[in-house]
């Protein structure tokens, strides 16, 4: 897309007249550990030289540079990376749904499994994917195999599993809600961290929209309270915000944790939640339901 634009504007030859090289971007929003210095820097020229020149860029700011052969390597291996991510989240969003059926506790088994020093990456169920990248880097790959007559049939089946999860996770809170003695529509139902992962304010492709309009579609009040998020809005409507935690554990019927937000998970208060369902896996309590 690029090459062609700056060669048409500068009538010059990319590779002879000017470097072009590309570099994806490795950010982890809420990171602490890995930044943009410290987090390897992947970088694919269109030439030899291009490479070498953007090698010696990125070595000035960064601590390491991995050069790999060419500009569409570069761009596959961010490809790779969240296709790598986004499959593995959907089989364990496959697991929860099949483990809660059989009354397997899935998150105490990811547990025992990570303790395996080889052979096993721990992932975890959520409500869903979100963000800028995870939910929609996948879908580049999908397109282009269908252009070529190729499918690739885990990446569509992840997609298909993770825009399935904000609909199950809404009957599971209907679940919930039942065994108290109380229906979904009429029920306040409040959820907590609206964003797409824990500790950021970024709330692009965010799960919560798609559970919050089924949740309002079967009839509940749904509110938020998000530390990160001063206003969400669902459908072309803003969703009423309750801003201090104690008066979500006071209001709700049933309190839904979408995202581990420190202020959450630290917090002593929700014991006297009257029922939490925990898409995180991060609470425990006999108030307390596990996806």
């Amino acid at each position: 897309i690029v090459r062609p634009i700056l060669e048409a504007g500068s009538g010059l030859a990319a590779g002879t007249d000017f470097f072009l090289a590309y570099s994806p971007e490795r950010i982890d929003p809420g990171n602490l550990e890995w930044g943009f210095r410290n987090t390897p820097k992947v970088v694919g020229g269109l030439t030899a030289a291009c490479s070498d020149r953007a090698v010696k860029f990125y070595g000035q700011i960064v601590d390491t540079v991995v050069p790999t052969t060419g500009l569409r390597e570069a761009e596959f291996a961010k490809l790779l990376e969240n296709t790598y991510r986004h499959v593995n989240i959907a089989l364990m969003n496959e697991m929860a749904v099949f483990c809660h059926e059989l009354g397997i506790d899935l998150w105490a088994a990811i547990t025992a499994a990570e303790t395996k020093p080889f052979g096993f990456q721990a992932f975890r169920p959520g409500p869903g994917v979100g963000g800028h990248c995870i939910p929609i880097d996948p879908n580049y790959l999908s397109w282009v195999a269908r252009s070529v007559g190729f499918r690739l049939r885990f990446v569509e089946l992840a997609q298909e599993v993770s825009e399935r999860m904000p609909a199950y996770v809404a009957r599971r809170v209907q679940d919930a809600l039942n065994r108290s003695g109380k229906a979904v529509n009429g029920a306040h139902i409040v959820l907590a961290g609206v964003t797409y992962k824990p500790n950021v304010r970024d709330h692009r492709e965010t799960p919560a929209r798609p559970l919050a309009l089924h949740l309002i579609g079967m009839g509940g009040r749904v509110s938020y309270i998000d530390p990160m998020v001063d206003g969400f809005e669902v459908g072309g409507r803003g969703l009423e915000r309750i801003s201090e935690l104690s008066e979500a554990i006071q209001v709700a019927d049933v309190l839904v944790v979408l995202q581990a937000h420190d202020e959450f998970i630290n917090s002593t208060i929700l014991n006297s939640a009257r029922c939490i369902f925990d898409t995180s896996g991060r609470l425990a309590g006999p108030n307390v339901e596990l996806l």
